[in-house]
C-alpha cells in the first residue's frame, strides 16, 4: 500500500530529527574532547614552564632516576619524559623487554630491544604506571615540595583513538620505501648533516635565521618543501597541534625530531643514526633521506671521483653486479676505494690482519648496512692511513673516509677506537658480544686473487689433451659468471660476499639461525622472536634488497628457499676454492687442470651405443605429462667414475633393491658432487627443508629432476645424473 504525503513527511521528519540529534551528540562529544585535550595540554605545559623556572637539568635528570626512568640524550626530551611521569605516573618497564617507554604522538614506543639485534616493536596507549614519587630532597625547590601527584589516563584525539596493548606489526615501522635511503653515517665530524635537507616546523626556541645557520654550519640545507626532507625539525607542542604543515610532513613520511638534536649532534659522539633515533618525537618516519647517492672522494690523480662502493638493483629485470678488482699483497686485500691499492698494503701485526668488514641489519627500522675498515701502511716509506666505508648493502648509497697518520701508534689507535665504537668490543677480543645497534663482524677473507683465476681460464682449451665434449662441460661446471649469477638470484650481494669468501663456519651458522626460524614459524611463537632470528640471518649472509626493507623470514616456503640458497652455495664455494687452488702450473692447459682437480675419470658415451641408446628412451618414457611447459633433448652422455667410489659401492653390488635414477642439480653444483660425491644436508640444517628430511633425493621421473637443474630460456643447458642407487629395503 502506498504511502500518503503526510506519512512519507512525517517518517522523513522522523529520520531527520534523529540524524540531527546524533550530529548534535557528537558535536557535543567532540567539543567536550577538545575542552579535556586543552585542560591536558595546559596541566603538562604547565609542569613544563614552572620546571624549566626552579629546576636545573640536573634535578630533573635526578628526578627521574628517583622514579625508575632511564634519563633520555636532550634537555626537551627530559623535561617531556618529566612532565608526562608527574602528569600521568611514572611508567613501568615494557613488558616485552623491560625496556623503557616514550611517549610519541599517538602512543607510546618501547626504546628498548628484545636481544643485541632487534629493537622492541612493542608499543600502546594505555602503560603500566605508579604513583609519581618526590623524595625529601627535593623538597628544597618550592614548586616540588607543594606538587601534589593527582593520578589520571592520558586522554588522545579522537584522530588517534586509544588501542588495545600490542606489538606494533613491523610491516607498519619498517616502512622504508623505495625513496628512503641510508644515513651518512661517517660524514666528516664537522659536517653530519652533509647530503641531507630539513624542514622547520611550528615556533621553535630559535629564530628560522639561527636555525638555518646551524644546519648550515653543519652541512645540511633548510627547505621549506616536506617531501625534499630528510627530517622536520619542530617541538612536541606542535606535534600535538597538527598543522597543515605537519600534516605534509607526516603525508611524506618524514622523521620529526626535536630541536635539541641540532645542539646534540655537535657535542655527543654517537651515531647519526642513533641521535636520530634518540631525538625523534613523531611515531611515523622510517630511513632518512639523503640528497646525494654518495660522497665524492679524491682520486689519484687528485680530481673529484663519485664515490661507488656497491651495486644498484635495476627497477626492471634483473640485478647486474659491479665488479670490483681487489689487489692482494700480504694475504688481504686493499681496498680500492682508498686509493692506495698500487702504493700500500693491510698492517698485519701478531698474526692478524687489521681489516675488518661489519654487517647490521635490522628489519624494524629498515636497516641493511655494512662497515668496512681497514689499517694501511705505505709499502716503502712509515707512512699509514686507516681507511673507513659505509653504505647500505647492495647499493651505491654510502661514502668513506681516509685518515692519515704520521706514526703505526697513532694509526693503531685510531683503527682500535672506532672498532670499539662501531661494534662494542676490543679489537683483540677472543669471545665477541653483539651489542643492540651495534656491528657485527663478517668471516669474509678479501684475499682473493681474481687475477689469478682470469689467468686460468683465459688460455682454457688451447692445449686440452681432452675430449672436446669433456672441455665444454668442464669450462661450464667452473664458469665464474654462472657462479656469480647463481649468487645474484639467491639476493646476494657479491660486494660484501665475493666467491670462496664466506667462511663454511658461518654458512653453518647460517643453517642453525634457519633451523631456529623455521621452528619459531611452525610453533606460531611471537613475531619480535622471528624479527630478531631475520635480523641475525641476513646480518651473516649479507643479501642485496637494493632500497627495499629486508623481508622477514615468517613464510615456510621462504625459509625453504634460503636453505637451498644455503646448499648451493656451498657446492659454489667448493667450486671455487678449486678453481683457486693448486700450484701454479704454466706447461698445462687450464681445462686438464680443473679437470684433474674433479678426482673424476670421465668418459664421452658414443649415441650411437647400446648403452645411450638405453638411456634416451629412458628419457623419452619417463617424462611426466604434467611438466608440459618444455621438451628436454640429449646432447651429450658422459660416464663419470669418482676416485674410490666403486670401491665404496662394492658392498652394496648385492643388494636385491637397486636402481637407475634421475638426480637433478644446477650447473654450479656439478664441480662440488664430482669432487666430494652427493652430500646429505649438514646437521644444522632444519630437518623440515627438505621435502622428505635430510638425505640424497633421486627421481625415476627424468623431468622430475630437470626440473632441479634451473635451466631459462636464456641459458637452457642443464646437468643431470643418472646413478645406480641401492635402495634396500
Amino acid at each position: 500500500m502506498d504511502l500518503s504525503n503526510e506519512e512519507r513527511k512525517r517518517k522523513s521528519d522522523e529520520v531527520d530529527g534523529v540524524s540531527k540529534k546524533k550530529k548534535k551528540e557528537e558535536e557535543e562529544e567532540r567539543k567536550k574532547l577538545e575542552e579535556q585535550l586543552k585542560t591536558q595540554s595546559q596541566l603538562i605545559w604547565g609542569i613544563k614552564d614552572k620546571l624549566n623556572r626552579f629546576c636545573s637539568i640536573n634535578d630533573m635528570k635526578e628526578l627521574l632516576i628517583a622514579n625508575g626512568q632511564d634519563v633520555p640524550s636532550g634537555e626537551s626530551n627530559v623535561l617531556d619524559c618529566l612532565a608526562d611521569g608527574m602528569s600521568f605516573g611514572a611508567l613501568e618497564p615494557c613488558g616485552e623487554c623491560t625496556g623503557q617507554l616514550v611517549f610519541k604522538g599517538d602512543a607510546y614506543y618501547c626504546t628498548g630491544n628484545i636481544s643485541a639485534w632487534t629493537k622492541c616493536v612493542y608499543k600502546t596507549t594505555t602503560p603500566k604506571r605508579k604513583d609519581w614519587v618526590t623524595p625529601k630532597e627535593f623538597h628544597e625547590i618550592s614548586f616540588l615540595k607543594k606538587f601534589k601527584f593527582k593520578r589520571q589516563n592520558r586522554i588522545y584525539p579522537k584522530e588517534a583513538p586509544p588501542q588495545t596493548v600490542s606489538a606494533v606489526k613491523t610491516e607498519s615501522l619498517a616502512s622504508a620505501s623505495s625513496v628512503q635511503m641510508s644515513l651518512p653515517e661517517g660524514a666528516p665530524p664537522d659536517k653530519p648533516l652533509t647530503g641531507m635537507k630539513l624542514v622547520a616546523v611550528g615556533k621553535l626556541s630559535k629564530n628560522k635565521d639561527d636555525i638555518k645557520a646551524a644546519v648550515e654550519e653543519l652541512g645540511g640545507k633548510i627547505t621549506g618543501t616536506a617531501n625534499k626532507a630528510s627530517l622536520c625539525l619542530s617541538s612536541k607542542k606542535e606535534l600535538e597541534k597538527m598543522t597543515k604543515k605537519m600534516e605534509e610532513v607526516k603525508d611524506a613520511g618524514v622523521r620529526v625530531v626535536s630541536e635539541d638534536f641540532l645542539t646534540d649532534i655537535k657535542s655527543s659522539g654517537k651515531d647519526l643514526q642513533e641521535l636520530v633515533s634518540l631525538h625523534t618525537i613523531s611515531p611515523w618516519g622510517a630511513e632518512v633521506k639523503v640528497e646525494s647517492q654518495a660522497q665524492p672522494v679524491a682520486s689519484k690523480s687528485g680530481a673529484m671521483a663519485a664515490k661507488s662502493t656497491g651495486k644498484v638493483k635495476e627497477e626492471e629485470g634483473g640485478s647486474k653486479s659491479k665488479k670490483m678488482k681487489l689487489t692482494v699483497k700480504g694475504g688481504a686485500a686493499v681496498d680500492p676505494d682508498s686509493g692506495l691499492e698500487n702504493s700500500a698494503h693491510v698492517l698485519e701485526q701478531g698474526g692478524k690482519m687489521y681489516s675488518a668488514t661489519l654487517g647490521l641489519v635490522d628489519i624494524v627500522r629498515g636497516t641493511n648496512s655494512y662497515y668496512k675498515l681497514q689499517l694501511l701502511e705505505d709499502d716503502v716509506q712509515k707512512r699509514y692511513w686507516v681507511f673507513r666505508s659505509w653504505g647500505r648493502v647492495g647499493t651505491t648509497i654510502g661514502g668513506n673516509k681516509l685518515d692519515k697518520f704520521s706514526d703505526k701508534n697513532s694509526a693503531m689507535n685510531n683503527f682500535l677506537t672506532v672498532y670499539k665504537e662501531k661494534t662494542g668490543n676490543e679489537w683483540s677480543c677472543s669471545n665477541f658480544t653483539k651489542y643492540p645497534n651495534k656491528f657485527y663482524p663478517l668471516e669474509i677473507d678479501y684475499g682473493q686473487d681474481e687475477e689469478a683465476v682470469k689467468r686460468l681460464t683465459a688460455t682454457a682449451g688451447t692445449k686440452s689433451k681432452l675430449a672436446k665434449p669433456i672441455q665444454e662441460l668442464i669450462k661450464m661446471i667452473f664458469d665464474v659468471e654462472s657462479m656469480k649469477k647463481a649468487m645474484v638470484e639467491f639476493e646476494i650481494d657479491l660486494q660484501k660476499m665475493p666467491l670462496g669468501k664466506l667462511s663454511k663456519r658461518q654458512i653453518q651458522s647460517a643453517y642453525a639461525l634457519l633451523t631456529e626460524v623455521h621452528q619459531a614459524v611452525s610453533d606460531s611463537l611471537p613475531e619480535a622472536q622471528i624479527l630478531d632470528l631475520s635480523n641475525r640471518f641476513y646480518t651473516l649472509i649479507p643479501h642485496d634488497f637494493g632500497m627495499k626493507k629486508p623481508p622477514l623470514l615468517n613464510n615456510l616456503n621462504y625459509i625453504q628457499a634460503k636453505v637451498q640458497m644455503l646448499d648451493n652455495l656451498l657446492d659454489i664455494e667448493v667450486a671455487y676454492s678449486l678453481l683457486r687452488g693448486g700450484a701454479q702450473d704454466n706447461e698445462n692447459d687450464p681445462i686438464d687442470i680443473n679437470y684433474e682437480k674433479l678426482k673424476t675419470k670421465i668418459e664421452v658415451v658414443d649415441k650411437s651405443a647400446e648403452e645411450a641408446d638405453i638411456i634416451l628412451q629412458y628419457v623419452k618414457n619417463t617424462h611426466a605429462a604434467t611438466h608440459n611447459t618444455y621438451t628436454l633433448e640429449v646432447q651429450e652422455i658422459f660416464k663419470i667414475q669418482r676416485e674410490g667410489e666403486h670401491q665404496r659401492y662394492r658392498p652394496f653390488e648385492e643388494l636385491h633393491n637397486r636402481q637407475l635414477l634421475w638426480h637433478g642439480s644446477r650447473a654450479t653444483n656439478y664441480a662440488g658432487i664430482m669432487s666430494q660425491g652427493l652430500r646429505i644436508a649438514p646437521p644444522e640444517a632444519p630437518v623440515t627443508g627438505y621435502m622428505f628430511g635430510k638425505g640424497v633425493y633421486f627421481a625415476d621421473m627424468v623431468s622430475k629432476s630437470a626440473n632441479y637443474c634451473h635451466t631459462s630460456q636464456s641459458e637452457p643447458v642443464g646437468f643431470l645424473l643418472l646413478a645406480e642407487v641401492a635402495l634396500g629395503n
